[in-house]
């Protein structure tokens, strides 16, 4: 251990080469370094090592029984650590096994995940993705410690420190099966409130959401009569009951079984982000997942 403390980098390098050429001026030449520059660091390894690792003879030096003991494993090292500190390589899709873990809910699994998919699976058939749910509080310690490599959230609720890239902006939109007799043309504020409503609540639960807030401020309330924790659960009641939603659009704009319309009270939206980890923003398998992802939506 004392003999690692005291060595640098170049002088196994310098000890490499000599092994291979037995002769201190082809050495140097192939390091670009001087004659007497490579006989100091000559000098040094043979301080360090306690043994004078190369002796002259008739045809330039050969080893000693100690450098002989050095110079496979040396080469070895040395062919490791170029290999560590070299550039990444760049990614091949189509070459590639990795296991991508993503967090999200069911409506960034149906916004962003599905229409991803087809993609991923052309271009990067050899890979894997595994689907983790969206746990909003955990989301920054699952990707500091690569439990997950992206999550799919809002953007005003990123957690602070996390890289993130924004993918798109939503609206809220009224929603109800299609022939739903109520949603022949967009009700007004007074029919609104009376018509029967679902909910999600992530939490599970909960009554109220940022429709009844926006609501509140102007002394109304509406009748919500179911709360649920999941998206897609709800699109498969309102093409089944009388119920209506406040719901994403993107959700919702391609299914024939509902009907669309604007709502008679203006709801803040939001922009939905991919989130990271600074350990993963300059893997070149990572950067290419965010850019398909990001380029799918």
């Amino acid at each position: 251990m004392t003999n690692l403390r005291r060595l640098d980098l170049n002088l196994l390098v310098t000890l490499d080469v000599l092994l291979a050429e037995h002769n201190v001026t082809r050495a140097a030449e192939r390091l670009n370094f001087s004659q007497p520059s490579i006989s100091v660091h000559l000098a040094k390894l043979r301080d360090i090592f306690g043994d004078p690792l190369l002796l002259p003879g008739p045809r330039g030096m050969r080893p000693t029984a100690r450098a002989e003991e050095l110079r496979e494993p040396l080469r070895l090292a040395l062919e490791v650590l170029g290999r560590a500190v070299s550039p990444a390589a760049p990614f091949n899709p189509a070459q590639a096994d990795h296991t991508w873990r993503v967090a999200a809910s069911d409506y960034g699994e149906s916004t962003i995940l599905l229409p991803a998919m087809a993609g991923l699976r052309t271009a990067a058939p050899g890979t894997r993705l595994a689907v983790l749910e969206l746990s909003p509080p955990l989301i920054a310690r699952q990707a500091e410690q690569g439990v997950i490599d992206l999550a799919f959230h809002t953007a005003d609720e990123a957690p602070p420190g996390m890289r993130h890239r924004r993918l798109f902006k939503e609206r809220y939109v009224l929603a109800g099966r299609a022939d739903h007799p109520r949603l022949k043309r967009r009700p007004t504020l007074k029919q609104f409130c009376e018509l029967e409503q679902v909910i999600v609540s992530p939490d599970g639960g909960g009554f109220h959401g940022v429709t009844d807030q926006m609501l509140a401020q102007v002394g109304l309330t509406r009748r919500v009569v179911l709360s649920v924790p999941h998206f897609l659960f709800v699109i498969a009641t309102l093409a089944r009951t009388d119920l209506v939603a406040m719901l994403p659009e993107r959700l919702v704009r391609d299914n024939a079984a509902l009907r669309i319309v604007a709502p008679p009270v203006d709801i803040p939206g939001y922009e939905m982000a991919m989130l990271w980890n600074e350990r993963s923003h300059r893997d070149p398998a990572h950067q290419w997942l965010r850019d398909h992802m990001a380029a799918s939506v």
